[in-house]
């Protein structure tokens, strides 16, 4: 069974709450979150409620300082289970809005997008495949936007307000 722990202070300490299923909104069980354990599950956790906001993609493990996990802030407010996928993957990005200009499939993770696609922006895909992590720098780091298959005609549409990609990878096991 899935299961996120969240603790108000650092090293799994203070107030906690204990969560098994996605919550629209956590400002009722803690006033701020400094360090998680996920016992079981893959999770996404936002930083506004109704799952908006910067996002976090946080699997299995032991998360004792915020800054370890890529927090900006330390607001948490609300989390959801990601499903488990192993069949295969598949995305196609493109250069403009509603899949216009050049376009790309990968099946793969791109640590690089503008060495692949030979562009800094990605401003539409297709998620066809799988299930996604968009970073906003190169080589995995930044902020991140969980995308599930579907069409995104525009970057805002996954929660970016920014067209800029720097790498993407598949949301697997061993993430």
């Amino acid at each position: 069974m899935a299961k996120v722990i969240f603790y108000e202070d650092r090293n799994f300490q203070g107030p906690f709450y204990e969560c098994d299923s996605d919550c629209a909104d956590l400002h009722s069980y803690f006033s701020r979150c400094s360090s998680v354990r996920v016992e079981n599950g893959n999770w996404m956790l936002y930083e506004h409620p109704y799952y908006r906001g910067h996002q976090y993609y946080l699997r299995r493990g032991e998360y004792p300082d915020f800054q370890q996990w890529m927090g900006y802030r330390d607001p948490i407010r609300s989390c959801r289970l990601t499903p488990q996928y192993h069949g295969p993957y598949r995305i196609k990005v493109y250069e403009k809005e509603n899949f216009g200009g050049q376009k790309m499939e990968f099946k793969e993770d791109c640590p690089h997008v503008h060495q692949h696609f030979h562009f800094h922006d990605i401003y539409s895909c297709n998620v066809q495949d799988g299930h996604w992590v968009f970073y906003d720098e190169p080589n995995y780091r930044g902020h991140q936007y969980y995308l599930r298959p579907a069409e995104y005609r525009r970057y805002s549409e996954w929660g970016s307000s920014s067209p800029r990609v720097g790498s993407f990878k598949r949301m697997r096991d061993n993430f």
